[in-house]
């Protein structure tokens, strides 16, 4: 068994460990640094009532408080599944060097968790997709960036 094989056996475990809790769906994940797992979660939806609590961003999460740090620059991700749309946004937030899948968003749908439809969404128009995204004029809604844009001591991510 490879290295990478290990590490991704363990994202599934964890997968399969979450679904038998009935804390989410079939989903784990497990982030690495050097050859260690810095990094454990599974989907925990159901337990957590949070609709962001995928397994990635329940291991990034994890990853990050161990690590002290916001970005996963030297870190590899190992997930039992390929990410949908938030969570390959919080990977891209997080920066690891690297991510690898198991399953693919294919093998996900035939289980009931298509989100197809959210790359479709995610193309429309803003007044053209299902929820609508309102914009609201307010005077002083730029100031917070104002603020930023001038703020000499801001930490850069």
């Amino acid at each position: 068994m490879t290295r990478e094989e290990k590490f991704m056996l363990e994202a599934v475990k964890l997968a399969g460990k979450g679904v038998m809790a009935n804390e989410g769906g079939p989903f784990g994940c497990v982030i690495v640094k050097g050859d260690e797992i810095v990094g454990r979660g599974n989907n925990r939806v159901l337990t957590d009532n949070d609709p962001t609590s995928h397994a990635e961003v329940v291991a990034i999460r994890d990853a990050c408080a161990r690590l002290g740090t916001y970005q996963l620059d030297d870190c590899e991700i190992y997930a039992s599944c390929e990410p949908c749309p938030m969570c390959l946004g919080a990977i891209y937030w997080a920066r690891p060097k690297v991510v690898y899948y198991a399953g693919t968003k294919d093998d996900a749908a035939k289980s009931g968790f298509d989100d197809s439809f959210i790359y479709r969404e995610i193309e429309l128009p803003r007044e053209q997709r299902k929820i609508p995204f309102l914009k609201i004029q307010l005077s002083d809604a730029l100031a917070p960036f104002r603020v930023w844009d001038e703020k000499s001591d801001k930490k850069e991510y």
